[in-house]
């Protein structure tokens, strides 16, 4: 193996094991197989430019196309030309990949599911790494600024996993970078020949201190094995041995949003309040969900996506719980009394292409959930969470659920919670600020139940307190947010029902927080219609007998349900609700009979307000790993194919001119001299045959010349001057002057056609010497001569002349040829062994029968 085939199967390693650091990050991690395989192409397109060899800036602008190809293929197909070359449509489906991959990655945690834009980013930064790991280290032969992408691709993988990255993933990157360094190492050192180990000892005795082969490695790179696998050692064995660093390479998982591995009865979902801020600012307006239900009052109707129940005075979190089978009747909701009031409700909800969410938003408490797909059930938040990448993208769902109504007497009369539910949903963090507490009590004062106290809490945020509602400050949940919000009085949702819920605690309420969707906006056909700008946080506090409460402190947000107001509703309880003859039974999923739109056309914002739909399949999961590779190597060879005469041509050029290499390094055909590089080498011009060192030095010589002949007559076929192989070189010499019109008066400087036309006739007087003379005259300027030929010959073609000549070269038919000759070469040596084999056999069957005859 070749030291630059070695790099470049090192510096490949090297960027697979680090994107391994990637893996943790996304559910599932499959997508690092199509990354391998896209990145072993693109190197292996790299490897067959260098052996061309082509320019090295060159070389990376082939590799870099060729990526963008192979992406196009796997993410841009249907909108890219032939399925393949990128056009407008491609560019703009990419931009549309990259800014969903870029949303997807604020409003999920990890792991995140394996959305199609954060597939992109993610293939598509390997793919980057790997061209400049690929360039720095192979094509440029520098492999320790390779390291800078290196660390580069893992620095981002421990960012993004909150700084607590596997020391595994270390471990595979550090080593892959230790490879890279040792390939190129070994490579240097095998330019200078054998490698001078050091003092001889009992083995080396009489080698002069040189190791000849054999045995283990040469000392050099056992010393640098040494040095890599001492820094490596250092590396992981400090975080362990200094306790500041424990939160480090080594540290063990976090406790964020989503931490775990979703095993277990588990699953890690998105915490939507990351986004929530940006989704409020956002400058258009995007419709995301559509519902009809047969609620006599919609102004209760918060569609609730999650509870986050645990404050650890840097924000509120969700903690992470045991998860099962959505039932066929959800159980009754934790501490809901048969003795407070409830009306059942029917809503079918419809969920725009665009909104990818992993929880499910459904009014609560909802009691019965129609969905397909892979969904899972939290009973401890009553919450359905999307299972294995499962999102709300395009689904339609029915929700059965429960307005519960109870009243200011029921929730001034509450008994104490139970004792767990009360240490869990009233602790507070050691960090919190006396203030919060103490303007919590001033709030309060004078209250005499915890109703009255949440009740001041609510009137003191939304209308008494002084607040101002805006989406525009600086967004923070923590302890020190609360109180600078408290001083402020200016913020938005998160910071009222953070503060809200906080302050609860603090007086001994249980509180969490929920986060979803305010009721929407009406529009036709008796529906409702919910956008980005509905988007929104409210507090729970729990009173035993009523359950989970809805509290609603934000100002000009939403509505204060009737319990929280100043009158308080009929605590009669009420008959489950009737669809009003107005809704046209708006529960059902007929579409409106005023509806212009074919059935098949009542999706989510395609005719207005569409009623909702029956329950969708669970959504496509995109193409199978087979196809993804089927479409690949069928793109590599649509790529590569048309290329193959132009590559096959090259190459044997290079090969041709380059044939005194081994000369120059003493005769030794793996011989390299110190310093050389791979640029094809010219002969000395003060070199004769005389200064030859032996009979195999002739025969190289010799071999130069036919080697420059042969590149002369494919040079003129390529130019239309076809080889006529019963004529001499001298004649041959005359007829490609004549019919490449290299003569002199032609010409268009000394440089060029008047240098071809003597060039040609040097190189035929040389291979005359070699074919007829007892002992060849020096042959000097091979190279050079050549290289006038092809400049002469390729002056005086045409525009399309030149690019036949170099995309589809008539020489190339050689290859034709010497694959028909081998393959009668084959035949015949299966053919004699076939003889060989069966005619003792068949002699023997011959005797036998005529002896029984």
């Amino acid at each position: 193996m070749s030291g630059r085939t070695r790099l470049a199967l090192c510096a490949y390693a090297a960027t697979v094991m680090a994107s391994g650091a990637l893996m943790p990050l996304v559910d599932p991690a499959t997508w690092i197989v199509l990354a391998a395989l896209l990145v072993a192409v693109q190197s292996g397109v790299g490897a067959l430019t260098r052996r061309v060899p082509l320019a090295r800036p060159l070389t990376v602008a082939v590799q870099a196309v060729a990526a963008l190809l192979m992406l196009t293929l796997c993410f841009a197909r249907e909108q890219a030309v032939l399925g393949l070359i990128p056009g407008p449509e491609a560019w703009v489906h990419f931009s549309d990949l990259l800014s969903s991959g870029v949303q997807d990655v604020g409003r999920y945690a990890a792991p995140a599911p394996a959305t199609d834009g954060i597939r992109l980013m993610l293939v598509g930064g390997v793919l980057l790494i790997g061209l400049l790991v690929d360039a720095l280290a192979v094509t440029f032969r520098s492999a320790a600024p390779a390291g800078l992408p290196l660390l580069a691709l893992y620095s981002v993988a421990a960012a993004l996993s909150g700084g607590d990255a596997s020391w595994l993933w270390f471990l595979l990157a550090a080593v892959g970078y230790l490879l890279l360094l040792l390939a190129e190492g070994r490579d240097r050192l095998s330019q200078w020949g054998r490698v001078f180990g050091g003092a001889p000892g009992a083995s080396g005795a009489g080698t002069g201190g040189f190791e000849l082969g054999g045995g283990g490695p040469q000392a050099p790179v056992r010393t640098g094995r040494r040095i890599g696998a001492l820094a490596l050692g250092v590396a992981l064995a400090v975080p362990v041995v200094l306790p500041s660093l424990n939160g480090g390479l080594l540290g063990g998982a976090g406790n964020g949003p989503g931490a775990g591995g979703g095993r277990g009865g588990t699953i890690n979902a998105v915490n939507p309040v990351v986004t929530l801020q940006d989704t409020l600012n956002q400058p258009g307006l995007s419709e995301w969900l559509k519902y009809k239900t047969n609620a006599g009052d919609t102004n209760g109707m918060y569609l609730r996506l999650l509870a986050l129940n645990q404050f650890d005075g840097d924000s509120w979190k969700f903690s992470q719980r045991s998860v099962t089978d959505i039932p066929g009747e959800l159980p009754r909701p934790e501490g809901l009394s048969d003795s407070v009031a409830t009306t059942e409700v029917r809503t079918n909800i419809s969920v725009a292409g665009s909104y990818q969410q992993g929880w499910l938003p459904m009014p609560y408490p909802a009691t019965k959930v129609e969905v397909g797909g892979k969904w899972r059930f939290d009973p401890a938040r009553r919450t359905i969470i999307g299972d294995h990448g499962q999102t709300t993208s395009g689904l339609q769902y029915k929700v059965t659920s429960l307005q519960v109504k109870p009243t200011r007497e029921q929730l001034a009369d509450a008994p104490r919670p139970p004792s767990e539910l009360l240490k869990e949903y009233t602790q507070v963090p050691a960090q919190l600020p006396a203030d919060v507490r103490e303007t919590a009590v001033q709030v309060t004062k004078g209250a005499t139940s915890d109703y009255e106290r949440a009740v001041k809490l609510q009137d003191w945020f939304a209308s008494k307190g002084g607040f101002t509602y805006s989406t525009r400050v600086q967004s923070g949940g923590g302890a020190e947010g609360i109180s600078r919000f408290l001083k402020s009085k200016e913020g938005f949702c998160v910071h009222f029902s953070f503060s809200m819920a906080a302050m609860a605690r603090t007086l001994g309420i249980p509180a969490r927080v929920a986060v979803g969707f305010t009721p929407g906006s009406p529009v036709a056909g008796g529906a409702a219609s919910v956008t980005n700008r509905d988007a929104h946080a409210w507090p729970e506090l729990y009173f035993e007998g009523a359950g989970w409460t809805r509290f609603e402190p934000t100002p000009t947000r939403g509505s204060a349900p009737d319990y929280a107001r100043a009158q308080a509703p009929s605590d009669t309880p009420s008959a489950p609700a009737q669809p009003e003859a107005s809704s046209s039974a708006a529960a059902s999923t007929a579409p409106s009979s005023s509806s212009s739109c074919a059935a098949g056309d009542l999706r989510l914002g395609d005719c207005g307000a569409a009623a909702p739909q029956d329950t969708a399949g669970a959504a496509d999961q995109g193409p199978s790993l087979q196809a993804v590779l089927g479409w690949g190597l069928a793109g590599v060879a649509i790529v590569l194919v048309p290329l193959l005469p132009m590559l096959w041509r090259l190459r044997v050029r290079a090969r041709r001119l380059g044939s005194d290499r081994h000369v120059r390094t003493g005769g030794k055909p793996g011989g390299r001299a110190p310093g050389a590089s791979d640029e094809p080498l010219v002969e000395p011009d003060a070199r004769s045959t005389a200064e030859q060192d032996g009979p195999g030095d002739t025969e190289d010589a010799s071999a130069r010349v036919l080697a420059a002949w042969r590149e002369i007559c494919d040079s003129a076929w390529d130019h239309g001057i076809p080889p006529d192989d019963s004529q001499t070189p001298r004649k041959t010499a005359a007829r490609i002057v004549r019919l490449g019109q290299l003569d002199n008066s032609t010409v268009g400087g000394a440089d060029t056609t008047d240098g071809a036309t003597d060039a040609v006739h040097r190189v035929a007087r040389a291979v005359e010497q070699v074919l007829y003379a007892p002992t060849p005259g020096p042959a000097t300027g091979l190279v050079e001569d050549v290289r006038r030929v092809r400049s002469g010959l390729s002056a005086r073609s045409s525009r399309v002349g030149r690019l036949r000549a170099l995309l589809l070269p008539r020489s190339s038919a050689r290859v034709m040829w010497a694959l028909s000759g081998r393959w009668s070469a084959a035949a015949d040596r299966w053919a004699a062994t076939r003889d060989r084999v069966l005619s003792p056999a068949t002699d023997r069957l011959r005797r036998l029968a005529r002896q029984r005859g």
